[in-house]
């Protein structure tokens, strides 16, 4: 079974996570498969448009509990594996064509930082939306501090990050975290009209403006990467961090 399922509507292509028996939960394969079916999106000139949700329950509970174990275990490893998750929103973002994230039941830790890289974002009301890193004494360090001020404003991002409170789908909306929240038997049809819109504007100008725009709100975006490695880095020397490898709970499940 594939773990990224991958469906062409016309011009607008679908990338599925496929995980459901572990709520699509992030592994180094399903990451590796998700990172090259979005650069295959990226560089097909068939692809107008990208939706990127999740199989089952969920959008995704973040990165997988075994996974986890073992990147706090091995350091080294775990730089590798930010690295190819840093890489992930890279491609989102470079992408010269929108991207939409598609969430329902959660989308917690990692898989909500991710989904910040992608243009727009549609939740249903009772999604659950969490950064559960610093609970487990670690920071958000695939994009999470450095994306997720200029869409909510630093008060909120520091709530959201800082004390670990989730959001509701339809708090999210409020705060400007997702872009619509709707009922769940709503959701694909919002999806749907959202890419309608879309698709009615000129493909070169879309990927052009999604460019200035991020420059825009992320002038200094590398930077703000770097600092988050930096403070992954601090966090590692912790006794906290070194509890994580004995840790029973997932780093994003709650």
């Amino acid at each position: 079974m594939s773990l990224v399922l991958v469906e062409d509507h016309g011009p607008v292509r679908h990338i599925v996570l496929n995980r459901p028996e572990t709520r699509n939960a992030f592994h180094h394969e399903l990451l590796a498969e998700t990172i090259a079916a979005l650069r295959a999106a990226g560089d097909d000139p068939a692809v107008r448009c990208v939706v990127w949700r999740g199989a089952g329950k969920v959008f995704s509970a973040g990165i997988d509990l075994a996974t986890l174990q073992g990147l706090a275990q091995n350091p080294q490893t775990l730089f590798g594996f930010r690295r190819s998750w840093v890489e992930m929103g890279t491609v989102i973002e470079q992408m010269p064509k929108p991207v939409i994230a598609q969430l329902h039941g959660a989308a917690l830790g990692g898989a909500l930082e991710a989904s910040l890289a992608c243009d727009l974002r549609v939740a249903t009301t009772d999604t659950t939306l969490r950064f559960m890193e610093t609970y487990h004494g670690v920071v958000p360090d695939g994009g999470g501090c450095a994306r997720l001020p200029a869409l909510i404003g630093l008060g909120r991002a520091k709530e959201m990050i800082m004390a670990s409170r989730p959001v509701s789908g339809l708090r999210a909306e409020a705060i400007g975290l997702v872009n619509y929240a709707v009922p769940p038997e709503e959701l694909d049809a919002s999806v749907t009209a959202l890419v309608a819109d879309l698709l009615e504007c000129k493909r070169v100008a879309v990927g052009l403006a999604k460019q200035v725009l991020d420059h825009a709100a992320r002038p200094n975006l590398s930077v703000a990467l770097d600092e988050e490695l930096l403070a992954q880095q601090a966090c590692m020397a912790s006794d906290d961090f070194r509890a994580l490898a004995g840790e029973r709970r997932p780093i994003a499940s709650h």
